[in-house]
């Protein structure tokens, strides 16, 4: 059984918050970040154990987040 991931409670966009990127929870690390942290070879543990203010849920929802932009066709550039 898939677990459902409620997007909207976990990744947040405010204005003026990191130029208004998609962000876990209201904090300052963008669902890019948390990318850019696991492409690099970062295990869960290892982002979890280095940001300790996000938890592997968050991870898998930065993941969720981005699998369901690109299946949308949302655009969303990563750099």
């Amino acid at each position: 059984m898939t677990k459902s991931i409620h997007l909207n409670k976990i990744i947040t966009m405010e204005a003026g918050r990191r130029q208004s990127r998609p962000c876990v929870r209201g904090l300052r690390i963008t669902v890019q970040d948390v990318l850019g942290w696991l492409d690099a070879g970062m295990t869960f543990k290892e982002i979890s154990e280095d940001f300790p203010e996000i938890n592997k849920r968050d991870i898998d929802a930065c993941i969720q987040y981005i699998k369901d932009a690109s299946e949308k066709h949302y655009t969303y550039q990563l750099k």
